[in-house]
């Protein structure tokens, strides 16, 4: 169990508004949902399109914006109470945090295999393209080369 209390929203996997210390290395998550985002914003209204460009260029995937908003929306309106609202009960609160870092644990797992995949297939075209670069230059120099 998770000793530190966080809130439920960060529980969720929605960032702080601050950035994290793991992400200070990053420039951005320039994805097409994050680029498409972007855009709508600008196109509705400017100042949403600049918080979704700041909240990408800062490494942060524009899906945990709304999350991070309510958070945000949470604290200033609702004292230190979460959004959510957590319940008096410290058992059930202890609980869900339990479920939460489990599903965190869980999404950063299929993000790991989904990164491990993507390499693999890299791997696997680039000695696909390796046998046929061999194959074409074990064929290819004996048909082109210039007659003497």
């Amino acid at each position: 169990m998770c000793s530190s209390r966080r809130s439920t929203v960060e529980s969720r996997g929605h960032r702080s508004w601050s950035r994290r210390a793991e992400e200070t290395g990053r420039s951005g998550r320039w994805t097409t949902v994050n680029i498409a985002a972007m855009v709508v914003g600008f196109v509705l209204f400017w100042p949403v399109g600049l918080v979704v460009l700041f909240w990408i260029y800062s490494g942060r995937d524009v899906q945990d914006l709304p999350g991070a908003i309510r958070e945000q929306w949470g604290r200033m309106f609702h004292g230190n109470k979460s959004a959510q609202g957590d319940s008096d009960n410290v058992v059930f609160n202890d609980y869900q945090q339990t479920q939460y870092d489990r599903i965190r644990e869980i999404k950063e797992e299929i993000k790991s295999r989904a990164q491990r995949f993507g390499e693999f297939r890299m791997d696997a075209r680039r000695r696909a393209d390796q046998e046929e670069f061999d194959r074409f230059m074990a064929n290819g120099s004996k048909a082109g080369a210039p007659e003497q």
